[in-house]
């Protein structure tokens, strides 16, 4: 049986090899030590340690992205293959409709899209594709980010190549631990659907707002395509590798960073903030009156 000292042993030296800020590792395993020298995990059970030792990370290093999770069902303690892992991220979200949750034309012609989370491009395409020939013929468009909770770089790429007239619009970069190399995100030059152009765009935020989510409302607000109206965002700005280190425990550990051109820094820890700050619930209203008054 896994010890909370084997289990914790296994975490930090995953941490330590792999988080995107060596710098921050020996702060970070000290920390945890000197809990578990002060006898702090000894009475909880498995769940509630990784609830503890998720709060001390935080403590010492405020990166939420950063997480020790109990897993329901158990794990294979094999690390996941990168194709098992983009096909079962795939069945995901398929399962989620590619993240559209909904497409509708309101009042005034404004269009409104719901978008729940982020699906890779290579899967996620023609569904990508679907939502914005629907929306093509409107006058203005809602992207209600309010639910989205992540999802993956290309995607995001995909979705603000449609906002931008050709493939000359650098979006971001990320950076990455294990290559010690950058990565440049570009808008695409073909697309499978009309760009979206040269008509106002506000996107919806809440304090769940998260990721993939978050880097796409940033982008749009970095170069000036969109109006953020809402909450400031969750704040995780680092894409994440998921480690099992027990049959139910799983370690998830920052291996990049994202660096964006416009600003030249992220939303890691502080979110995106909107430009009209309101409540979450208040957010499709106030962008739907700001959108009518931008229409005229």
């Amino acid at each position: 049986m896994t010890t909370h000292h084997d289990l914790l042993e296994a975490a930090l030296a995953r941490i330590t090899t792999g988080y995107v800020f060596p710098e921050k590792t020996a702060a970070i395993d000290a920390a945890i030590r000197r809990r578990l020298d002060e006898g702090a995990y000894e009475d909880l059970d498995v769940r509630e340690l990784c609830d503890r030792v998720t709060e001390d990370f935080q403590n010492v290093c405020p990166d939420k992205h950063l997480r020790l999770l109990w897993v329901e069902e158990p794990q294979s303690m094999d690390e996941e293959p990168e194709d098992v892992a983009r096909a079962r991220f795939a069945r995901y979200a398929k399962r989620n409709n590619y993240g559209v949750r909904r497409v509708e034309q309101l009042d005034d012609n404004i269009g409104y899209l719901d978008l729940r989370m982020i699906a890779p491009a290579d899967v996620g395409g023609p569904a990508i594709a679907a939502a914005m020939q629907l929306l093509a013929p409107t006058a203005a468009l809602v992207i209600d980010l309010r639910q989205c909770r992540g999802g993956a770089p290309e995607g995001v790429q995909l979705w603000c190549s449609y906002f931008f007239p050709d493939d000359r619009v650098h979006l971001n970069d990320i950076y990455e631990r294990a290559t010690d190399s950058t990565r440049q995100y570009w808008t695409l030059g073909h697309l499978a659907a009309p760009r979206y152009l040269d008509r106002p765009v506000t996107v919806l935020t809440s304090d769940t707002t998260f990721s993939g989510g978050e880097e796409l409302a940033y982008n749009l607000k970095a170069l000036g395509r969109a109006t953020l109206i809402g909450e400031t965002t969750r704040g995780g700005a680092h894409p994440t590798d998921r480690i099992p280190v027990a049959p139910h425990v799983t370690v998830t550990v920052p291996a990049a960073r994202s660096i964006n051109p416009v600003t030249g820094a992220n939303w890691e820890g502080v979110g995106v903030e909107p430009d009209l700050a309101v409540p979450a619930g208040d957010a499709l209203k106030a962008g739907l009156e700001h959108l009518r008054t931008r229409l005229g």
